[in-house]
């Protein structure tokens, strides 16, 4: 079954214009639990109330309001909040090329996949090859679900693919947190911790790892359902590390015998 597009639109370069349609490039594969009622195995629903009659309000009477003062709400209709977007909401317009390499994961919130939209597969492969060829992501605005994200555009497995992306005001500085009573190591500890990091050095290779508490939540259900002895959570012991140099000797050495 070929997958649907979420989104069609039109990535804009100068006066290049590229028809594109936007795929989900990732899925959750968290377990998910559904609450019931313990006594006769009853779904749970959540039903909405109104605060001031203590009523069950239906979806059709439900509104999303923003609170202007004590009690006061404006209410935007969808088509008002889709105004809003102006040209966004089906146009991304790329403003200028970066280093790829060079974006911060942290600015990254989620990834998509892009396809050629109805006659825009020349446009299409030249933007993917020029992006490929020069190393570098585009970056835009793109208005999805009712909110802005910045946008880069790279080639990614043979396709084009968009980063929505958090702005700078959305990500919390690393200076806010302070490091209590840390000390400065010594150049021993840290030429030990580089040859650590050494020994375990390696290529990426995300097909390596699994989600392995996933399987053991799984096999969890799969025991209980058939009746089986659950295994007990195990006490965490406290991480403390005293000796840094001395834990340092000790894993290099672990590693030389692995």
């Amino acid at each position: 079954m070929a997958p649907r597009s979420i989104w069609n639109g039109t990535v804009s370069v100068g006066l290049i214009n590229v028809p594109v349609k936007l795929y989900t490039a990732t899925e959750s594969k968290t377990v998910r639990f559904r609450e019931v009622h313990l006594a006769d195995a009853g779904k749970v629903e959540h039903r909405r109330f109104c605060s001031v009659e203590d009523v069950e309000v239906p979806y059709a009477e439900v509104v999303k309001g923003f609170e202007v003062g004590e009690g006061e709400y404006v209410v935007l209709e969808k088509d008002e909040v889709a105004a809003a977007a102006g040209e966004r909401g089906k146009v991304i317009e790329l403003e200028s090329f970066v280093e790829a390499e060079a974006i911060d994961p942290v600015f990254f919130a989620k990834t998509y996949y892009m396809g050629a939209g109805d006659k825009g597969e020349d446009a299409y492969r030249l933007l993917h090859e020029a992006l490929g060829k020069a190393g570098r992501a585009g970056i835009g605005r793109f208005t999805f679900h009712n909110r802005e994200y910045l946008a880069a555009v790279r080639p990614l497995d043979g396709l084009l693919a968009l980063h929505t992306m958090r702005f700078a005001d959305e990500v919390v500085k690393g200076k806010t947190i302070k490091l209590e009573d840390a000390k400065q190591p010594s150049e021993r500890e840290v030429e030990m911790a580089g040859k650590l990091i050494s020994s375990l050095q390696e290529d990426f290779d995300p097909e390596k790892r699994t989600d392995e508490y996933r399987e053991a939540v799984l096999d969890m259900i799969e025991r209980k359902a058939e009746g089986k002895e659950m295994p007990k959570a195990k006490e965490q012991p406290p991480d403390e590390t005293p000796d840094l140099l001395a834990a340092l000797e000790a894993s290099l050495g672990a590693g030389k015998k692995g």
